[in-house]
Parts: C-alpha cells; structure tokens; sequence
C-alpha cells in the first residue's frame, strides 16, 4: 500500500489539526471544566460541614442559652465600682468562713474587648494547710464568676505548718445589654 505524498502531506496535516484541537480543548474547554468542578466540590463539602454545625448549634441552643443566662447573672456587676466592691467583699467572706489572713489583694482592671472587660486580682493570703484548702474551696463554688489563673504555695516555717498563698484570679465583667 502505497500512499501518495500529497496525501500522506494531507493526512499528517489532519493528524496534526486533530492533535492541536485536543490540546486546545483541553487548554479551553476540559481543564476549565475539571478545576470549577473541584472549586464546587469543595465549596459543597464546606456548606455542607456549615449546615451541619448550623444543625449542632441549633440542637443546643437551650443549653447554650442556659450556659449565657448563667454566665450573665453570675458576671461581676455592671458597674465598675461596685464590681471590685462585689470582689473585695467576696475575699473577705471567704477568709472568715476559711480563718485565713488575706494580707493584700492588688485588683487591675483589663480591657479586653468592646463587650467584656476582666478583673485581674493577685491574693497574698497565710495560713495552715486545712484553711487554704478550705478558702480555695470557697473561692472555686462561689457563683460569681471568678476564674482561678494561678496558685503558689509557700511554707512559712521549717515544718510547713504555715503557708503562703499567692492567688492569680480574674473576673468576668459584661458590657452587654440583654436582648
């Protein structure tokens, strides 16, 4: 079988056309094609983890509703006199229900965002073992909502039969309204 060299010119230019075609289809018509469809793949599967947490949250709004409700009543007081009153008070509640000698509590105010502040307080407070544990005590089940940031222990004596307490706490102050 022997092919004319005209068309055998004819036909590897056609083979030639072809090819071009498909790598231009590709270049055009098939990449496009696949990356926009990887591009909505990936933006189902991100609605699709939305809706789910959507869902979550939605099935947990009572909690979450009960967690703020909580959260709000137990923040300190709206304002910021009577909030470190509130704080001050508490220390001394705790220390007489405990018998233990708070020498100094140094309150600092922080502000960290436009809807809450917090209350930062070191504690100098001494005594035994059984009344630091019990002012610890106190100050973990009391309602107001004071976060316990960092303890340090330190024996007074040779014996450790006196202790030094050294209390990092900070508080929760609202600057929100309720709905």
């Amino acid at each position: 079988m022997s092919v004319n060299p005209q068309d055998r010119q004819k036909i590897l230019l056609a083979v030639a056309a072809a090819g071009a075609a498909l790598l231009l289809s590709d270049w055009l018509i098939i990449s496009p094609m696949i990356a926009g469809w990887k591009d909505r793949s990936e933006r189902i599967a991100t609605l699709r983890k939305s809706v789910t947490h959507g869902q979550q949250l939605i099935a947990r709004e009572r909690v979450l509703k009960t967690r703020w409700e909580s959260m709000r009543t137990n923040a300190l007081p709206g304002v910021m006199s009577a909030a470190e009153g509130r704080v001050l008070k508490a220390f001394d509640d705790w220390s007489q229900a405990s018998r233990v000698s708070v020498n100094s509590v140094k309150p600092q105010w922080k502000h960290a965002a436009d809807d809450y502040m917090t209350l930062d307080c070191r504690v100098d407070a001494s005594g035994n073992l059984a009344s630091i544990t019990r002012f610890l005590y106190e100050v973990e089940r009391d309602s107001l909502a004071l976060k316990v940031d960092g303890i340090e222990l330190t024996a007074r004596d040779g014996d450790g039969g006196q202790l030094s307490l050294a209390l990092q706490v900070s508080g929760l102050f609202l600057n929100v309204t309720t709905p």
